[in-house]
């Protein structure tokens, strides 16, 4: 039986949930504060998250972090009263698998809900990379530890940073659209601006080209997306 985890410090928000997903057979457990919130996570491990921004104690942005950061495979689906575009956007550059914004329709965060496990089920089912670490230009890549070196010196990469780059490298060499990548690393297929892609390519630059202003693995590809080089092709003379 699958669980998930609600953290909202509204009793009639908890009390809905709770019978919503109840109905439908999950367990749920239910936290009212963020630092009880994140003490269940580790304790529950649970197939979701359902997790309310503005809560006593621990911030749930604090707590999205954290629980990408150390326990990716959990789908986290925020709720926020926030309806700005730019922030929205950092609720996904943080980690956050999905968001319904207040006020909500129950049966709306259901499917979303459901949505997020049964696309982490996908993935965790699909054939992955069988190496442990891989290398291109003087970037080594260790997928069992989840970092990243450059010229021997550890980058920083965030979630979906990490995530972005190992879709590139599992899909080396072929051009990738805009739209596919919201999809496949982010698991939407309709969303606000494409410009999110843009912007966690443009950091991924930044950390990993030699040269950010010309990118030699990362490559534009106009009109299309982007494209993955390894070993970018030599100009011959």
């Amino acid at each position: 039986m699958e669980t998930i985890l609600v953290i909202e410090d509204d009793p009639r928000i908890q009390k809905a949930l709770t019978r919503q997903f109840a109905a439908e057979g999950y367990t749920v457990h239910v936290s009212q504060d963020g630092d009880a919130g994140m003490a269940a996570v580790f304790a529950v491990r649970p197939h979701a998250v359902v997790l309310d921004l503005m809560l006593p104690g621990l911030s749930g942005r604090e707590i999205c972090k954290k629980i990408k950061s150390e326990m990716n495979e959990i789908p986290v689906i925020v709720l926020s009263a926030v309806s700005e575009v730019a922030d929205k956007v950092l609720l996904l550059e943080l980690g956050a698998d999905d968001y319904v914004t207040k006020p909500f329709s129950p049966r709306e965060l259901l499917a979303r809900v459901q949505a997020a496990i049964r696309r982490n089920q996908r993935s965790a089912s699909k054939p992955s990379l069988s190496m442990e670490t891989y290398s291109f230009g003087n970037i080594v890549v260790n997928f069992t530890r989840m970092d990243v070196l450059k010229e021997g010196t550890y980058v920083i990469l965030t979630a979906h940073e990490f995530k972005l780059l190992r879709y590139f490298i599992e899909h080396a060499g072929h051009a990738v659209t805009r739209e596919k990548l919201l999809n496949e690393v982010w698991g939407y297929q309709n969303y606000p601006t494409t410009r999110t892609v843009d912007n966690l390519l443009l950091r991924l630059r930044q950390k990993l080209e030699p040269d950010p202003a010309n990118p030699v693995h990362f490559q534009t590809m106009h009109g299309i997306g982007y494209r993955f080089e390894p070993q970018p092709a030599t100009v011959r003379q």
